[in-house]
């Protein structure tokens, strides 16, 4: 085994050898060697290797190897080594470390995982956060959640922070730019987890209301298949049960009422037989309203006053028939649904056509609690309901049970066809009658964004894009 002599001598050679490194394997080979030897000479070797990487493509492999033995030894100091890699490695040496740093973390018992070294993971970690793809980035926020230090409410805090700052919230959203979209959307999906009534949501909902939601009917899609409009509104009424003291509120919830408004429509007009004019009945989008009322009754909730004192009397009678509108509408296709799911158990839930109609009772049945408590004189915020793609929460003791007074012939609650927690669902039947118009789509990981983030950009590395993993 060479010495910590020898290693110096031969980094020596290599360092004065400039243009002719390439010429020098021997030496190369003898730092290679230095994984075998004492803990001085692990860490030398852990620090010279990555240094000289790219002049020796023939010893690759053995290169690569010797520094994933060093980071399966006790001596948890060779972290800085394997992080050497990840940060000035070739692609491959990269991508092979960041999987090997996931994976061994998970199996590292207590007593070497200390407060210690994880405090060097996450300082390591933020460099190499500096200059990431996308799918780096969701794999280090995988590593650094799993952090003990991190379960606390300041480190889930460190986390949103660091997570904001991929999502680039200080910058100008632009709509049509896919990679702007892709990257917000998944940064988002990566922050919804971290939030929670101590860890609040504000920064990111404040940047969906002023920036986002202006421009939701332009947003340009990232991949094809993905109802982009409903993936915003859904991450938006996730974030909007955990959102804090917002500054500009009253601004924030009008444009949320604004961009509600555009999907509860009032009813034709009547000719006078009592009969439709003529107009075709426009369609009820039921998926893009429980997201939008769900997070207009979720901010609402801290300006009680908005329907009532912040909009002029003509603004909220028209409000009002909107709504009104929108229940008949909806007690329509909860009666059908009913009807339809009636006597249903087992496997008889488990065809798509019964999956989809689960689903939109739950959809209907959320919107119809929402709707109620708007009608109340003053409108209420007092109901809870569980989002239709989430699965639903034990009530606490004492508990308004809203959702479950409202479900009456429902399927029980274990039923299997509930959707997923990151289920991608739609029901948007036209209206009159019952449509399956239903899409899945399950967004999280799709891969990596393109950018300019530094030199290698969310989905590139330099200017070689990985493209993305859809």
């Amino acid at each position: 085994m060479p010495s910590v002599e020898e290693l110096y001598r031969n980094y020596g050679i290599l360092a004065d050898a400039t243009e002719q490194v390439g010429q020098h394997k021997d030496a190369y080979q003898v730092i290679l060697d230095g994984v075998k030897g004492g803990t001085k000479e692990k860490r030398l070797a852990a620090q010279f290797i990555p240094k000289f990487f790219k002049h020796f493509p023939e010893l690759a492999d053995s290169a690569i190897n010797a520094q994933l033995d060093l980071c399966e030894d006790e001596d948890v100091s060779t972290l800085g080594g394997l992080f050497s890699q990840i940060l000035q490695g070739e692609d491959i040496v990269r991508e092979r470390a960041i999987k090997f740093l996931s994976t061994k973390l998970k199996t590292l018992p207590d007593e070497v995982l200390t407060k210690e070294v994880e405090e060097l993971i996450l300082t390591e970690s933020k460099k190499v956060l500096e200059d990431v793809t996308g799918e780096e980035f969701v794999l280090f926020m995988k590593i650094l959640s799993g952090l003990k230090s991190l379960q606390t409410v300041s480190g889930r805090q460190q986390l949103v922070e660091l997570v904001a700052e991929q999502a680039d919230l200080e910058q100008t959203f632009n709509p049509s730019d896919p990679d702007c979209v892709d990257r917000l959307l998944q940064c988002t999906r990566q922050a919804v987890p971290l939030f929670s009534k101590n860890v609040h949501s504000t920064r990111f909902v404040t940047y969906f209301c002023e920036q986002v939601l202006p421009n939701l009917g332009t947003l340009t899609t990232p991949v094809e298949g993905l109802d982009i409009q409903l993936e915003v509104l859904k991450l938006l009424a996730e974030m909007s049960s955990f959102c804090g003291d917002m500054e500009k509120l009253e601004s924030n919830l009008r444009k949320l009422f604004d961009k509600l408004l555009e999907y509860m429509p009032l009813p034709p007009e009547e000719a006078e037989n009592g009969e439709n004019a003529g107009n075709e009945e426009p369609k009820l989008q039921f998926s893009y309203v429980e997201c939008l009322l769900y997070s207009f009754h979720q901010l609402g909730r801290k300006l009680p006053d908005f329907l009532t004192a912040k909009l002029n009397a003509e603004k909220l009678k028209d409000f009002k028939i909107r709504l009104q509108y929108f229940a008949r509408g909806l007690q329509v296709y909860i009666r059908q649904l009913r009807l339809a799911l009636q006597g249903k158990t087992g496997e008889a839930l488990k065809t798509e056509e019964n999956k989809i109609k689960v689903v939109a009772l739950k959809i209907t049945n959320n919107i119809n609690v929402l709707i109620k408590d708007l009608f109340h004189i003053p409108p209420s915020y007092k109901s809870t309901v569980t989002l239709s793609w989430k699965p639903v929460q034990k009530v606490e003791m004492g508990q308004k049970r809203a959702t479950e007074d409202t479900t009456s012939g429902s399927p029980p609650k274990k039923s299997p066809a509930g959707p997923k927690r990151d289920a991608r669902q739609i029901y948007n039947p036209p209206s009159g009658k019952y449509s399956s118009n239903l899409s899945n789509f399950n967004y999280e990981q799709r891969g990596a964004f393109r950018g300019s983030r530094g030199g290698r950009g969310w989905g590139a590395r330099g200017n070689r894009s990985r493209g993305r993993l859809y």
